[in-house]
Order: structure tokens, then C-alpha cells, then sequence
């Protein structure tokens, strides 16, 4: 690997649980694991990592080096900062290069700000592309802890991956519980099942990346005909009123311009609400699948796919909120989707110049300039 760190963007992973879920654990298995060796780890106070002393070799500052080659690193400024610290030491020779990096959060942490900044902030962008989230979950405590705290369910919320931990420890009943609870709170969530063991690497870690075209098989799960023949998936609402998952479908093309439009207004009027929002959509005048992903008011650059899956070229929306209405929000859909079928078919007017007032059966010529997310 080259020691410009800049000439191809690494992997970045953030590990995150509630206090005494077992991530420290899974990450230990993970720093001893030859395959793992040319890992960056950042935590947010290094004495949580638990690491024995045994496995300590060398240390830099508040970084240390163990025995496997794993470096470990503090987070002693604000995250952006410690990172560009890290890179910084690498790029030195202070430390040695390095081919992931992997940020532990508190076990108290809301992830929301972890993820923003390292999806959006320059500082990292350009050293690091990320490649998704793991949460572990307390196998014996979890379900428990899901209910009465939030941060604990609003990590699984923001994860691509859940481990349940403990297994070896719970009843397998529990267990199965903790996976349903699990997969109400985020149905197109990984979940994986940890012992003493712990998982390896490769398993932990790899192909953690959304792909949009997995919400297909989750849009269908347990899902029932609604409205305008789409799909709903509600998950079950006794889990916590505070939180609701669902999900839908459909076959029309979108407009991408009235899509935009709605969903900027919709987050701009309920982002700290909504807490996720992610599809995969069949957008008018484009071939292949475009992925979209939001975070509160953040949305994301949206990703242009190369295929179908199946050759089905279906939009799907999964969307994860709290005290937000489906219905409220199915409606709006509705009325922009209706909208953008009706400027859609204006296509063949000619376009006035910006400022024109006129209309042509009751729409105007000139549709709305697109929201700047959606330029791609």
C-alpha cells in the first residue's frame, strides 16, 4: 500500500453498543486476528477498550501499538481532528501504515453525530470512505435495555449489522426474542450471533456496506397491500411507542425533481424524527437503480447502481421514526408523487425562460430546480 494514504480512500467502520453489550469483546477478538493486523482502532477513552497489558508493545502519545500490529488511538479532540492526528503520525512514520481504521463509540453515545461527520466531514471524506456500522447487543440485557434506554435503540436504528452477544449465556427463547425486537426496530439490519469466541474479522466486518437492492426482501417481509397497490410494512408497535419502522413499494417511475422536493420538505419539517430513511428508486429517464440515504436532516449523495436485482426495477423506501405518523407521511408521498406524474407528462411543452409565469392546464412549464442532494 502506498504511503499517500490520500491515493485510495480506506475502509472506515464505526463499532458501537450500549454499556456492557460485549463490543470491547468483539473487538479484542478482532485486534488479536493476524488478518486484522494492519488496523487502526480510535475509542473514545482508551480504558474502555480493556486491553491486558501483555498485549501492549509500543506506545505513541495516546496511541499504542500491540503485539498482532494493531494500532490503538484515544480520541482526545473532536473526532475529524484525531483522525487527521492519526493520519498524520502514519504518514511521520511515528506509526506504522495502516489499512482500516474502526471507531468505538462510548457505550452512551447517540451514533447520529459519529455517523454525520464521518459521512460528510471533508477532513475524512477524503482519507476515508465509510463502510457501515456494527452494533453489538447484550444478549442477556437487551431486551431490557431496548425498551428503557434510547441510545440503545437508536444505535441499532443506525446500524447495518447487529451482533446478540452472550449466547452461550442466554436461553436460546431470549435470544429469539432479542432477534425479533431487533428486527422491529431495523428490518434491514444484519444480525449475527456471538459466544466467548467472538467473530472473526472477515465475518465481523466485511460487505457491511448498504446495498439498497437487500430492501426488497425486507419491503416484503410480513407485508400487506396498501394504497395505489404498494407494499407497507409496519413493524409491531408493542415494542416501544417510541419508535416505528416501515416500509413500501411500487412500480411507477419517480420524478426525481418532485421526489426532492418532498423529501427535503419532509426533512426539513421532521428530520429529528426521522431518524432514517433510505430506497432504492426507479427514477423517470434513468436506467438503473438509484440508492438513496438519510440521517435526520442529513441525506446523502445518492449513489447511481449498475443493475436491478432480478431485472425488477421497483422503488422501495424503508423509513425508521419516532413520534411521526406513516399515514402523515404516505400521504405527503402521495400528493408529490401525483404531482410529478403531472408534470411528467408536460414534458413534450416547450420550457420558458426562469421567471415565466404562464401554465399550461394548470401546471406550470418550468418544473422547481431540484434540491442539491439530489445532483449526483
Amino acid at each position: 500500500m502506498s504511503d499517500d494514504i490520500t491515493n485510495a480512500r480506506l475502509p472506515l467502520y464505526v463499532l458501537t453498543g450500549f454499556l456492557g453489550s460485549g463490543k470491547t469483546t468483539l473487538l479484542r477478538h478482532c485486534l488479536e486476528s493476524e488478518a486484522f493486523s494492519d488496523t487502526a482502532v480510535l475509542v473514545n477513552e482508551f480504558g474502555e477498550i480493556g486491553l491486558d497489558h501483555e498485549l501492549v508493545e509500543a506506545s505513541e502519545e495516546d496511541t499504542v501499538v500491540l503485539k498482532g500490529g494493531c494500532i490503538c488511538c484515544t480520541i482526545r479532540e473532536d473526532l475529524a481532528t484525531s483522525i487527521r492526528r492519526l493520519v498524520n503520525l502514519r504518514r511521520e512514520g511515528r506509526i506504522k501504515p495502516f489499512s482500516r481504521l474502526v471507531i468505538e463509540t462510548s457505550g452512551l453515545a447517540d451514533p447520529v453525530p459519529v455517523l454525520v461527520t464521518v459521512k460528510s466531514d471533508p477532513r475524512i471524506t477524503q482519507l476515508f470512505e465509510f463502510s457501515g456500522t456494527v452494533v453489538a447487543v447484550d444478549g442477556i440485557a437487551g431486551i431490557a435495555t431496548l425498551a428503557s434506554q434510547v441510545e440503545s435503540a437508536r444505535q441499532v436504528i443506525y446500524a447495518n449489522r447487529a451482533v446478540i452477544t452472550k449466547c452461550d449465556l442466554a436461553p436460546n427463547d431470549s435470544i429469539a426474542r432479542l432477534h425479533n425486537t431487533i428486527g422491529q426496530l431495523n428490518n434491514a439490519i444484519d444480525i449475527l450471533r456471538s459466544d466467548a469466541n467472538g467473530i472473526a474479522p472477515n465475518v465481523l466486518f466485511n460487505n457491511l456496506d448498504e446495498d439498497p437492492t437487500r430492501l426488497a426482501e425486507h419491503a416484503n417481509h410480513n407485508g400487506l397491500l396498501g394504497s395505489s397497490g404498494s407494499h407497507s410494512n409496519l413493524s409491531d408497535p408493542g415494542h416501544s411507542a417510541r419508535f416505528t419502522s416501515f416500509s413500501w413499494e411500487f412500480d411507477e417511475e419517480l420524478d426525481w425533481t418532485a421526489f426532492g422536493v418532498w423529501l427535503t420538505a419532509l426533512l426539513h419539517a421532521h428530520g429529528e424524527r426521522i431518524l432514517r430513511v433510505k430506497g432504492i428508486l426507479n427514477v423517470s429517464g434513468v436506467a438503473t437503480p438509484v440508492a438513496i440515504h438519510g440521517v435526520q436532516h442529513v441525506v446523502y449523495p445518492p449513489k447511481h447502481m449498475k443493475k436491478w436485482q432480478n431485472d425488477s426495477p421497483r422503488s422501495r423506501l424503508v423509513f425508521v421514526v419516532e413520534g411521526v405518523s406513516p399515514d402523515l407521511i404516505r400521504r405527503s408521498f402521495d400528493a408529490f408523487h401525483l404531482l410529478g406524474q403531472r408534470v411528467t407528462d408536460q414534458d413534450h411543452v416547450r420550457e420558458l425562460a426562469a421567471g415565466t409565469s404562464r401554465v399550461v392546464g394548470g401546471w406550470p412549464r418550468r418544473r422547481a430546480r431540484a434540491a442539491s442532494w439530489l445532483k449526483g
